[in-house]
């Protein structure tokens, strides 16, 4: 009876940590700096999702589910030229960091709109297992 809950939460859990990474992407993508002081820069998080989820409570959703299995981080950077930075190397570049907003908006809307339908599936699945209850009732 839980399991397409399970299935659903699952998905939102998923969806809401793939949200945190593309924020702090956006929120980063102008950070060249390391805690240290030096020019390294943040490095773009990509989560990836595997099938299953290990903390259902169901058999069913276990195997159904979908679980976030690794944030990757992307070590990838630009190089912008800004001779006047004293953080430019001899040639004049600064390395920053490889993240485009505009991809990571659209990613945003994607898993936004991901996490909506779970909601959908969990509200409706709530609303049958309530409509059953009535009938047994």
């Amino acid at each position: 009876m839980y399991g397409a809950l399970d299935i659903s939460t699952g998905g939102m859990i998923a969806q809401r940590a793939r949200l945190d990474a593309i924020a702090a992407n956006i929120v980063n993508k102008d950070t060249f700096l390391d805690g240290a002081g030096k020019n390294n820069p943040f490095k773009r998080r990509v989560v990836h999702f595997a099938p299953g989820d290990p903390a259902a409570t169901s058999p069913q959703a276990g195997d159904l589910g979908v679980h976030v299995a690794r944030v990757e981080e992307v070590d990838s950077y630009t190089m912008k030229w800004e001779p006047n930075n004293p953080y430019a190397d001899a040639n004049g570049y600064v390395k920053y960091p490889d993240i485009n907003p505009v991809f990571e908006q659209l990613n945003a809307y994607e898993a936004q709109r991901a996490y909506e339908a779970n909601l959908a599936v969990a509200e409706a699945t709530k609303a049958m297992t309530s409509q059953a209850l009535r009938l047994i009732a």
